[in-house]
Order: C-alpha cells, then structure tokens, then sequence
C-alpha cells in the first residue's frame, strides 16, 4: 500500500515536472526556439490546425525561425494565424517559406520573461504540494481503516515530505537554469 502511495507521488512530480519543462519551452529567450510556435493554431478548411501538422518548422540560425507550408495555398492562411498568435515577431512572406526573426530581447523584456518562469515554477510548486496533499491523505486513511499502523504511517509521511523537498528542489533548480537563460545577454 505505502509503495503504491509513494510511485503515484513520484508519477505526480513527473507530470508536474514534464508540465513545467513544456511551459518554460514556450517563454521566449532571444534565441529561436520552434516551441513558441507549439500553440498555433491555422484555420485550415475551418478546422483549427496545429500549424507543426501543416508545415515544416525549422531554426536555421540562433534568431530565425522558418516555416514552410506542405500546402502553398495555406500560405496566407499561416501568416495570418502567426500574427493573431501575437508571439512579438512579425512573419514575412516570401511566397514559398515565412520567416519570423526573433529580435533580440530589451532588458525589461528579460526581466517580464524571467518573473513569467517564476510564476510557472509557482505553478509547479503547487502541483508538487498538492501532491504530498494527496499522499498524505491516502496515508492517513489507511491508518484511520486500519490497514497501517501509526508508526508506518508516520515514517511513511516522512518518506512523501522527503521526496517533496527533493522534488521542490528539483523545480527550483528548472527555474534557476531558466532564468539564468533568459537573462543571459
């Protein structure tokens, strides 16, 4: 049982983290980086279409980002959906392939960016505790039912506080690593 409890703590930490990796993917850092385009969507035919699964997306340099189209008559379409997207980055059209270069980031912006990481690292925290939360809770019940005695439940908490502090530290660290990317000049 206290096994059980301990591998759902830890897949919860897991998915907070992946969670975590993939928002911090999208917070721009002066250099290219195709995620920012992950949540772009093209209306294509009036579906709304992610726009990886219309083009190919490509980072030939450090602040260029380009995007070719497998339909050419969807080009307009792109470049429409990149300017709503709203990604401080104008696209030009060149007829077969849209270019976004990625200005360079003004000091402020840094700073912007950088409190955005922190506040998905909150984000993240709050998972993680949630989390223990939830341990805690199942552990305690387990007590109440009488299924744990009350030493095993207490050295069980132990165990979810532990792995919590390491996984706090580990969202800490995520974020520090961010940070330090963003603010690089």
């Amino acid at each position: 049982m206290e096994k059980d409890i301990l591998d759902e703590l830890q897949a919860a930490f897991t998915n907070a983290f992946d969670a975590l990796k993939r928002e911090l993917g999208k917070v721009r850092t002066g250099r290219a980086n195709p995620a920012i385009l992950e949540n772009v969507r093209v209306d294509y035919y009036g579906t709304m279409t992610p726009i990886n699964q219309m083009a190919a997306i490509a980072v030939p340099d450090a602040r260029l980002i380009t995007v070719k189209p497998w339909d050419k008559s969807a080009m307009k379409q792109l470049e429409q959906a990149l300017i709503e997207a709203d990604l401080g980055i104008t696209p030009q059209n060149d007829g077969e392939i849209i270019r976004l270069p990625v200005p360079a980031l003004t000091e402020e912006r840094r700073k912007e960016y950088a409190k955005v990481s922190r506040n998905k690292g909150e984000d993240a925290r709050i998972a993680v505790r949630n989390a223990r939360r939830d341990a805690n809770e199942m552990l305690k019940a387990l007590q109440k039912d009488g299924d744990m005695s009350e030493d095993d439940v207490k050295r069980a908490l132990e165990k979810v506080q532990v792995e919590t502090d390491k996984a706090i530290t580990k969202v800490d660290e995520m974020i520090a690593k961010k940070e330090k990317e963003i603010l690089e000049v």
